[in-house]
């Protein structure tokens, strides 16, 4: 394990290139030409090893602010939680 804080990595080498190369076909099929505040639609995308339990996840998106996506993933635990869909 590395010193980052977890997600806080780079995007591990086995998954840089197919990552990239999705999170391209999600903003052009979500935003079509439109880049950086003209996009109407942000996405994230997580990967990680299925199965592992080390926590590890990769992280990817089009752009979102960190702590907006932090605050969305608390939001949705919250959901998740509370039985809530």
């Amino acid at each position: 394990m590395s010193d980052h804080q977890l997600g806080d990595a780079p995007i591990e080498d086995e998954y840089r290139v197919q990552m990239n190369a999705i999170a391209r076909v999600l903003d052009e099929t979500f935003n079509g030409d439109a880049r950086g505040h003209d996009r109407k639609t942000g996405f994230v995308l997580l990967v990680f090893p299925y199965g592992d339990k080390s926590g590890r996840c990769n992280y990817i998106s089009n752009g979102a602010d960190r702590r907006d996506i932090i605050k969305l993933l608390r939001e949705q635990a919250n959901r998740f939680d509370s039985g809530v869909q």
